[in-house]
């Protein structure tokens, strides 16, 4: 099955979904209060993009996403780096930092709130818990995969610390880090959304919020629709990006010729 078949299939389910939808409500057989009419959640999302004010939602949850995501990735990379290569360290650390993850990232939201207010940083911090333990997981475990040969094949060739960490660690732990970003993603979202429904005049959760004191389950599913399409494009990114990163891993075809 090539890819244009396998697109047309996507595009017949989406239409079928969404037109099954429809029709059910139309017939009255789906109740809108609960599950609102494709078309009007459609005229929702046409109403906020063509509205100027709405990009000002959109910026801000895209800062406090892209802040959470870029510290909380970038806390983590480092923190599974170095227990990775220390294990007397990750020995003494371990019982705090299961402790740590054990706690439920969504009860730090009003701790957050109050230690950083209701502005911006308090989204980030909450996002920031959420991408961390992600990333430092897959990290810390993607150096301990380093292949033993190889470590001491460079370690033979006179490779230093940092030359070991460039030239094997960093490329031995490419896909398990890679593939955390992927997951962080909408972790990263998730925090700065919850952020902004516990306090916030503005954000995408903001107007999500809003539309359900309101009862409106049209926006609520227009808000999600948006966030979902957000999700997907970072996700495109990340797709390219592996691809510059890891160009040595064989793509299916070649797997499969193989």
């Amino acid at each position: 099955m090539n890819v244009v078949t396998e697109r047309i299939i996507q595009l017949g389910m989406l239409v079928f979904i969404l037109g099954g939808w429809q029709l059910g409500v139309t017939a009255g057989f789906i109740d809108v209060f609960f599950f609102p009419a494709p078309l009007d959640i459609f005229n929702q999302i046409v109403r906020w993009i063509v509205d100027p004010g709405f990009y000002k939602h959109v910026s801000i949850t895209l800062t406090e996403t892209v802040l959470g995501y870029i510290i909380g990735t970038g806390l983590g990379v480092a923190a599974g780096v170095w227990l990775g290569l220390s294990r007397s360290a990750a020995r003494i650390l371990d019982p705090f930092i299961k402790g740590l993850n054990a706690i439920p990232r969504v009860v730090l939201a009003p701790i957050f709130v109050l230690w950083l207010g209701l502005g911006l940083w308090s989204k980030v911090a909450l996002a920031v818990t959420l991408v961390f333990f992600i990333t430092f997981f897959n990290a810390m475990q993607g150096v301990r995969e380093v292949n033993p040969v190889v470590l001491a094949n460079a370690k033979i060739l006179g490779a230093k610390r940092s030359e070991l960490l460039r030239h094997v660690y960093f490329p031995a732990a490419a896909s398990w880090i890679l593939s955390s970003l992927r997951t962080s993603v909408g972790f990263a979202v998730v925090g700065a959304i919850i952020g902004e429904y516990l306090g916030s005049s503005a954000g995408l959760g903001y107007l999500i919020a809003q539309a359900e004191g309101n009862f409106d389950a049209v926006g609520v599913f227009a808000g999600i629709i948006i966030l979902a399409v957000f999700v997907l494009i970072i996700d495109r990114i990340l797709d390219v990006l592996e691809g510059r990163l890891i160009k040595w891993r064989p793509n299916a075809a070649e797997e499969r010729a193989a």
